[in-house]
């Protein structure tokens, strides 16, 4: 029996590791020629413990759950919400001055905009809470 260190490793973990290392060098951890020994290193590397000495100085990678405040997906169904929701906040910020200069200058209730906002607002609530184009946990 061999211990966590001295398993042999898959594709896929090695995967994992180039891009770790991929981010490291975007964020500015690691220069070009450091990032490049490094991902050579990993292709010829056999076992876990192999693994984790070319990244262990590397700081800890991000909580997968934490999204930093991504509301919309980054596939075309997150872009079609985000552009959808911001026209319509257009509209409604649009039909909302409209409806309080008309306020001012007759008896028109200020809360006239909503005729317009309230429907649609209720579709893309609807549609966002139903997961289209939301983010998912752990990943975009």
């Amino acid at each position: 029996m061999v211990g966590p260190e001295q398993l042999r490793i898959s594709d896929a973990e090695r995967q994992a590791v180039a891009d770790r290392l991929r981010a490291a060098h975007a964020d500015g951890y690691l220069d070009l020629a450091e990032y490049d020994e490094r991902l050579t290193e990993v292709w010829r590397m056999r076992t876990r413990g192999d693994l984790g000495r070319v990244t262990r100085d590397l700081p800890a990678e991000p909580d997968p759950g934490r999204r930093d405040g991504v509301v919309f997906a980054a596939g075309p169904g997150g872009v079609a919400m985000k552009v959808l929701s911001i026209i319509w906040l257009c509209i409604t910020a649009a039909a909302a001055a409209g409806t309080a200069v008309l306020a001012l200058l007759t008896d028109l209730r200020p809360l006239w905009f909503l005729i317009f906002s309230a429907p649609t607002g209720a579709v893309l609530l609807t549609l966002w809470v139903a997961g289209a184009g939301r983010a998912r946990r752990g990943g975009a």
